[in-house]
């Protein structure tokens, strides 16, 4: 049984990370509101790195509420996605969205991950 957790280690947490996956992005789900770049990791779980720029969402606390959706659906998702390391690209207009709206958005982006993942194998 996977772990749903989003500790320390499900975590992008160096810009050697990042470079990395911005370097070699094997999957990417775009969407006018946000981006998703993965690659494959060497760990046995996905891990999640968060880009929300001041200049697409202007306000902290809608910052802080998108990045809180996007971590709280990958934390659900993170079973069927595979070793991957994944960065999280907000896009302008996702800060207008509800919260539902988010979600929903963000669940399929998942899926359509997944869907790409599988399409490989």
């Amino acid at each position: 049984m996977p772990e749903f957790t989003f500790g320390r280690n499900k975590r992008l947490l160096t810009a050697r990370s990042y470079r990395a996956v911005f370097g070699d992005t094997r999957y990417k789900v775009a969407h006018p509101n946000l981006l998703l770049l993965a690659r494959p990791n060497q760990f046995s779980y996905p891990r999640l790195g968060l880009v929300v720029a001041k200049k697409n969402i202007r306000h902290a606390v809608d910052r802080n509420r998108v990045k809180r959706v996007a971590r709280e659906t990958f934390r659900s998702a993170q079973g069927y996605l595979d070793s991957l390391d994944i960065i999280f690209l907000a896009r302008q207009g996702l800060d207008q969205l509800t919260h539902s709206e988010q979600t929903s958005l963000l669940n399929q982006s998942w899926q359509r991950l997944c869907r790409k993942l599988e399409a490989e194998k």
